[in-house]
């Protein structure tokens, strides 16, 4: 028998989600649940969370019977966890479900760019958030504000992390990577030669922002045709200048917030181009970008493209932003079967590798 009480974990939820005045109708959720079961023996509630039966009582829906499930496998529910954890931010039932399906973060940068940490302490901040991987992914050379690496600084780099990799907790790792610019002309900003060494590339529009139409749609065009790119970052490149209620500045040296308005582009050949070549669109989680905007990941949806929800985070506790980029993709009915870092790092590595 469980050692938990599947009952009084549905009311736990339930009094948390009331003392973060959350909508009723959610609160309501799992109380009706938690009433449901009540009603009924110990052991028909165990007999129905085996065979896959809660959802045919009335008043418990799947999230609910997710829970029940979790709870008798003597396991505290995700859903529990993720709301003590984030208390004060309201977690819709669909958003919570794809923030727990996410295995790893695509786009992190270290204090070899312009992160404000050490690649150990941003590793140990994603174990400590129960990821199983972290993609690094500092700038490349153009990127001169922001630090960005020379060929030279990136072999040395790679080194570094095999040598971390090493003294990290089993079943975690970094996979390498780069947030390489997309130049004028659409070429990458790395030598061939590494870019096909990593196991991930992001590729984004640094400069040039404010290019007529139809030079940005060409040149974003050029760098998804590009083999070695994996996910289009931030597409847009806006900056909304907005944070959550309790998020502080990140006091990273190169991204300070400010106004930004989107880069104008074909978001129709764009994301017809992605879907083509396989290039996940990015679904940037950091508050004051928001890019893309819910229209345009719709649109991307609707075109087929895969997606990578990533934080961009330039610190440790940046890695938990990835709830913000859950809500939007949850809000534009994003499946979790559409995210490539709701993958095990051996796929996704194949995945990226294939592009090659």
């Amino acid at each position: 028998m469980s050692a938990r009480d599947p009952i009084a974990d549905l009311r736990r939820i339930a009094f948390l989600l009331e003392r973060a005045n959350e909508a009723t109708y959610r609160v309501r959720a799992f109380r009706s649940a938690a009433k449901a079961l009540s009603a009924l023996p110990a052991k028909e509630v165990a007999e129905r969370a085996r065979t896959g039966k809660l959802t045919e009582l009335t008043g418990v829906g799947d999230v609910t019977a997710r829970c029940v499930v979790e709870s008798l496998d003597d396991e505290e529910p995700v859903y529990l966890r993720r709301l003590v954890a984030t208390e004060g931010t309201d977690l819709d039932a669909a958003a919570t479900e794809l923030r727990t399906a996410l295995r790893g973060d695509c786009h992190t940068h270290s204090d070899w760019s312009d992160g404000g940490s050490p690649i150990e302490e941003m590793a140990l901040a994603a174990v400590e958030l129960g990821h199983e991987y972290l993609v690094l992914t500092d700038h490349s050379p153009r990127l001169k504000v922001a630090r960005g690496l020379t060929a030279d600084r990136l072999r040395k780099q790679l080194d570094h992390v095999a040598a971390v990799n090493e003294a990290l907790p089993k079943g975690f790792r970094i996979l390498t990577g780069i947030e390489v610019d997309i130049l004028a002309d659409g070429s990458l900003d790395q030598d061939e030669e590494l870019l096909e060494r990593l196991d991930v590339v992001v590729g984004s529009v640094h400069s040039g922002l404010n290019d007529e139409r139809a030079k940005m749609t060409r040149r974003m065009l050029a760098a998804i045709a590009n083999p070695h790119l994996d996910i289009l970052g931030h597409c847009t490149g806006r900056m909304v200048s907005s944070r959550p209620a309790g998020v502080k500045g990140p006091g990273d040296r190169a991204h300070r917030p400010r106004t930004r308005s989107e880069s104008d582009f074909d978001a129709d050949a764009v994301f017809a181009a992605c879907a083509e070549h396989d290039v996940a669109v990015e679904i940037n989680s950091r508050p004051e970008r928001q890019d893309p905007p819910k229209r345009l990941i719709r649109r991307a949806l609707e075109a087929g493209c895969r997606f990578a929800i990533n934080t961009d985070a330039h610190a440790p506790g940046q890695l938990d932003w990835q709830r913000f980029g859950c809500e939007r993709a949850a809000l534009c009915g994003v499946p979790a079967d559409r995210v490539v870092n709701t993958w095990k790092a051996d796929r996704l590595v194949k995945w990226a590798r294939a592009h090659r």
